[in-house]
């Protein structure tokens, strides 16, 4: 075994062999199956922030609590994903745990609004996001399970347009219901969640013993398979010096990952205390940003098979930043809708290439959900800090200055990704 693993690969992703075509019918159903758990978080996103404002005034502790519930990824996904590993290639595939996890995360959800004092409304959140959180990088691996390596960062565009459409309805369940009823609007997002698992799963998941692809390994991998016995000793083989680029990878996904959470998590408040909009109409902030993502996530997802992935990331961290920017430039709803859009489609970017990239990485294709799990311990970890120290930046300045703390925070990111890129320089196609 090499002293230190292989340097990314930042070329474009491999054309498929000859008559290898995506599966349309696979990247439909598991994008819904993604869309409906999206859905979920981005609603809670927007409006459980607002939820804890009723007992906490400050900005810091409501990122705390928000980014909290994100830290039981940390200790749940590895074991969760590694145990799908081994789920993936028998008759139901890694479907239980979706669908489980869906049913019994649903309960607290619901229950949010119903919580009369902090100690309900905290067990509701908390048990929600433990539950949500041990499967939510499972429903993400379902794409490898039907699609060939040489296709995947084209089906993640179409995942990630899936995802871009929960934004918009939990941005319209934020503008047309929370106003009148707070109750049903937190009805409908796990409701819609376990519809759309449950149409993926009867379309999909029960012909998952026929739809499965194969995919041939090498002696190599075959060899080093027999080594992975917890998901422990692939985070071990991951990561086993400071300067292994599956690290540095991870550190780009937590920055990242930390300030776009942040700014999801707090875009409520913000709009309510800097645009004095009300609760729903702040709620909808993010609509023409996720609309913008919605039509531009195609074509970036094609287009960065042509410039490379640290290449198309690093430019979306600095579209980000710009947006972020014209926004702290332009205090008025146009101006905050005019940077969402820019930041959404950096994000876009960000979103297409960065799993893919860490599944590139993986020794053999059998620990592809443990990897996963590589990938939601970064963005989790940066979820679970972002909004507290993005809000603890507001109570030292104010609401007023939250988009430029987040661009200086973003610029760490870029400047991370520029390292990386430096170490494994793009290759483009001739």
């Amino acid at each position: 075994m090499p002293d230190s693993p292989p340097a990314p690969s930042t070329a474009p992703t491999s054309a498929p062999a000859a008559g290898e075509r995506m599966n349309r019918s696979a990247v439909l159903w598991v994008a819904l199956a993604v869309f409906a758990q999206e859905a979920v978080w981005n609603f809670y996103d927007a409006q459980v922030p607002e939820q804890l404002r009723h007992y906490f005034s400050s900005a810091g502790v409501i990122g705390l609590v928000m980014g909290l519930d994100h830290s039981w990824g940390i200790f749940t996904q590895p074991w969760v994903g590694f145990y799908s590993d081994g789920l993936a290639r028998r008759r139901t595939g890694r479907w239980p745990i979706v669908l489980v996890g869906a049913v019994i995360a649903a309960v607290p959800f619901a229950l949010i609004p119903w919580a009369t004092n902090l100690p309900t409304l905290l067990a509701c959140v908390v048990g929600f996001a433990a539950i949500a959180n041990a499967f939510k990088g499972v429903t993400e691996t379902l794409i490898s399970d039907y699609v060939t390596p040489g296709n995947r960062s084209k089906a993640q565009g179409f995942i990630k347009a899936g995802v871009s459409l929960t934004i918009v309805v939990s941005s319209l369940i934020s503008l047309l219901v929370v106003d009148r009823s707070l109750r049903l609007a937190f009805a409908i997002p796990p409701l819609l969640m376990l519809i759309m698992l449950g149409l993926s799963w009867a379309f999909l998941g029960r012909r998952h013993h026929d739809a499965v692809l194969p995919e041939e390994q090498t002696e190599e991998q075959t060899e080093r398979e027999r080594e992975f016995t917890t998901p422990w000793a692939v985070l071990k083989d991951a990561l086993r010096s400071p300067s292994s680029p599956t690290l540095l990878l991870m550190v780009g996904i937590f920055c990242f990952a930390g300030m776009w959470s942040a700014l999801r998590s707090l875009m409520t408040p913000y709009g309510t205390q800097v645009l004095d909009l009300t609760r729903g109409e702040a709620g909808g902030l993010t609509l023409p940003g996720a609309v913008a993502f919605l039509v531009c996530v195609l074509p970036i997802a094609y287009l960065s098979n042509r410039l490379g992935q640290l290449r198309a990331m690093r430019q979306g961290v600095a579209l980000f930043i710009v947006g972020l920017l014209v926004g702290f430039a332009w205090p008025s709803v146009p101006g905050t809708i005019t940077s969402m859009i820019l930041s959404s489609l950096g994000y876009a970017s960000f979103a297409v290439n960065a799993l893919v990239a860490l599944w590139k990485l993986a020794p053999t294709h059998k620990v592809l959900g443990t990897y996963t799990a590589l990938y939601t311990i970064a963005s989790a970890s940066g979820m679970a800090l972002g909004p507290a120290i993005l809000g603890t930046t507001i109570d030292l300045t104010s609401w007023r200055y939250m988009l430029l703390n987040a661009a200086v925070f973003a610029g760490i990111t870029f400047a991370v990704f520029t390292r990386l890129a430096r170490r494994a320089p793009d290759r483009t196609a001739a």
